[in-house]
Protein backbone atom coordinates (compact mmCIF):
# COMPACT_ATOMS: atom_id res chain seq x y z
CA UNK A 1 0.00 0.00 0.00
CA UNK A 2 1.74 3.57 -0.95
CA UNK A 3 0.96 6.88 0.83
CA UNK A 4 0.14 8.30 -2.19
CA UNK A 5 -3.04 6.22 -3.09
CA UNK A 6 -4.31 6.61 0.44
CA UNK A 7 -4.56 10.46 0.16
CA UNK A 8 -6.36 9.89 -3.07
CA UNK A 9 -9.13 8.36 -0.34
CA UNK A 10 -11.92 10.02 1.56
CA UNK A 11 -11.41 9.98 5.63
CA UNK A 12 -14.50 7.39 5.72
CA UNK A 13 -12.24 5.00 3.18
CA UNK A 14 -9.38 5.40 5.33
CA UNK A 15 -11.50 4.81 8.02
CA UNK A 16 -12.78 1.63 6.69
CA UNK A 17 -9.37 0.66 5.63
CA UNK A 18 -8.33 0.71 9.13
CA UNK A 19 -10.75 -1.45 10.46
CA UNK A 20 -9.96 -3.94 8.24
CA UNK A 21 -6.84 -3.67 8.73
CA UNK A 22 -6.82 -3.86 12.16
CA UNK A 23 -9.27 -7.45 11.84
CA UNK A 24 -6.54 -9.03 10.20
CA UNK A 25 -3.51 -7.69 12.45
CA UNK A 26 -5.80 -9.48 15.35
CA UNK A 27 -6.21 -12.74 13.16
CA UNK A 28 -2.86 -12.67 11.92
CA UNK A 29 -2.30 -12.57 15.98
CA UNK A 30 -4.46 -14.80 16.47
CA UNK A 31 -2.71 -17.54 13.92
CA UNK A 32 0.80 -16.41 15.66
CA UNK A 33 -0.18 -18.00 18.53
CA UNK A 34 -1.87 -21.26 17.58
CA UNK A 35 1.21 -21.73 15.93
CA UNK A 36 -0.80 -21.82 12.29
CA UNK A 37 1.08 -18.66 10.48
CA UNK A 38 3.12 -19.54 7.84
CA UNK A 39 3.91 -15.88 6.51
CA UNK A 40 5.46 -14.26 10.12
CA UNK A 41 6.37 -11.08 7.57
CA UNK A 42 2.33 -9.90 7.00
CA UNK A 43 2.24 -8.97 10.57
CA UNK A 44 4.71 -6.15 10.15
CA UNK A 45 3.23 -4.94 6.76
CA UNK A 46 -0.07 -5.29 8.24
CA UNK A 47 1.18 -2.89 11.46
CA UNK A 48 2.97 -0.61 8.85
CA UNK A 49 0.00 -0.20 6.82
CA UNK A 50 -2.22 0.47 9.98
CA UNK A 51 0.58 3.46 10.38
CA UNK A 52 0.44 4.68 7.49
CA UNK A 53 -3.10 4.99 7.30
CA UNK A 54 -3.63 6.48 11.04
CA UNK A 55 -0.79 9.24 9.91
CA UNK A 56 -2.64 10.04 6.70
CA UNK A 57 -6.17 10.51 8.76
CA UNK A 58 -4.14 12.45 10.89
CA UNK A 59 -2.78 14.65 8.29
CA UNK A 60 -6.21 15.42 6.99
CA UNK A 61 -7.65 15.90 10.37
CA UNK A 62 -5.16 18.96 10.85
CA UNK A 63 -5.93 20.01 6.88
CA UNK A 64 -9.31 20.19 7.95
CA UNK A 65 -8.83 22.02 10.76
CA UNK A 66 -6.59 24.44 9.24
CA UNK A 67 -9.05 25.31 7.00
CA UNK A 68 -11.52 26.19 9.11
CA UNK A 69 -9.98 28.04 11.75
Amino acid sequence: MDAAELRDKTPDQLKDQLSALKKEAFNLRFQQATSQLENTARMRTVRRDVARVKTILNQKAAEAAKTEA
